[in-house]
């Protein structure tokens, strides 16, 4: 027996489930598929760590999820200070731009629980979990699904917000003869948590370090931090393998020991580091939004942010037009033009940056860090950073 849907969501993670928390408001019927069971328990610190700018929290707030945080386990940052690789520097400070904070810190398995705590209860909304699709095909004006637990699903829209390997992305690349892939910049993100000698005052650092490699500080609840260095696969392997103690060491030694010695809470795990811009995010009866849909360098932190967005403003044109085939070439379209410009224009800001603060030579050197010594003494610049960055 088919059970027949409004909207399927594919993938249940942040953007996964914030969306069907959002159109639980719509008139729309909805189904969420898992493949996994997310964690009950509040668990310890988390590696995975996200810095929540001002739009996404709004958007939280709407889906009903940011009112349920733990607000002991959310760290404002007041002040971001970035350095360049030979004594120049780019400071963004909330009182400066009359902003309570530039963003929130959080835990990722923090957001989900709060998240997936608030997923619909009427009947217009199901829950399949857990599930993976294994196929699809069409039939008159919808998409039916067959998931491997032996359910077939049929939808007007199926939504993948199935990740970095999307099945739903695959499928709209087959139909349309493409075979795009995220591309390795041959970098993994090295992520661990520390308990910190010296308070942080909710202050996050930034360094552009001479070998190309990006080492970020970022402010927990407490005196705690969060590491994240982008660097190439034989420095973050090497960083991996380094017992904690001896992380904690190097890592308070590549950020001048600001907040002194540093304890280790959580081992280090390092993430491939790929991107991934599609000159496609819809298909037939399909969108894509968040890691499924591209992949930008954390550089900026704004990957999740960039996904939530995504979510956003699919949820906004549905709820906006209740009467409308979600799935239907005009409103995809709408969709898809919706998005483009904010995902290329991200796209384009982490690459050239990567790109400047890898390239050897006198130039480059000279142009980055100039760059930033300007951009720093120019306030009207910086608004309009803070101002994209905010969502």
């Amino acid at each position: 027996m088919t059970q027949s849907f409004d909207i399927v969501i594919v993938g249940g993670g942040l953007v996964g489930a914030s969306l069907a928390c959002r159109l639980s408001a719509s008139a729309f019927s909805v189904a969420l598929i898992e493949g996994q069971t997310p964690p009950d328990d509040p668990y310890e610190w988390d590696q995975r760590i996200y810095a929540i700018s001002r739009g996404s929290r709004r958007y939280l707030q709407d889906c009903g999820a940011w009112q349920r945080l733990d607000a002991s386990r959310c760290q404002p940052v007041n002040q971001m200070q970035i350095f360049g690789d030979e004594r120049s520097e780019l400071v963004f400070d909330a009182d400066n731009a009359h902003l309570s904070e530039l963003a929130i810190i959080l835990e990722s398995r923090h957001l989900q629980k709060a998240i997936w705590e608030g997923l619909p209860g009427h009947d217009k909304f199901t829950l399949i979990q857990p599930a993976r699709p294994v196929s699809i095909h069409y039939e008159q004006d919808r998409a039916v699904l067959a998931l491997d637990n032996q359910q077939t699903l049929s939808a007007r829209l199926i939504v993948g917000a199935d990740g970095a390997r999307s099945w739903v992305r695959q499928q709209i690349q087959s139909a349309k003869g493409r075979a795009d892939q995220p591309k390795p910049y041959g970098q993994k993100g090295v992520v661990a948590n520390f308990d910190t000698e010296k308070s942080h005052q909710g202050i996050a650092w930034q360094w552009f370090q001479a070998d190309g490699s990006i080492l970020a500080w970022l402010p927990l609840p407490g005196n705690r931090m969060s590491m994240v260095w982008s660097a190439q696969d034989p420095l973050a392997d090497e960083l991996c393998q380094l017992a904690p103690e001896q992380l904690a060491q190097r890592v308070a030694e590549a950020g001048g020991y600001r907040l002194g010695k540093l304890t280790p809470i959580t081992p280090a795990v390092g993430f491939p580091l790929r991107a991934l811009v599609l000159p496609d995010l819809v298909g037939q009866r399909l969108a894509l939004v968040g890691d499924a849909a591209h992949l930008v360098h954390p550089l900026a932190g704004q990957g999740v942010n960039l996904g939530f967005q995504d979510a956003r403003d699919l949820a906004d044109l549905l709820l906006k037009s209740p009467s409308v085939d979600p799935g239907s070439p005009s409103f995809l379209q709408r969709y898809e033009r919706n998005r483009r410009f904010d995902i290329l224009a991200m796209d384009g800001v982490t690459k050239n940056l990567h790109r400047l603060f890898n390239a050897s030579g006198a130039a480059p050197k000279w142009l980055r860090n100039v760059g930033l010594n300007l951009t720093n003494r120019v306030p009207a610049v910086k608004q309009a950073l803070i101002r994209q960055a905010l969502g």
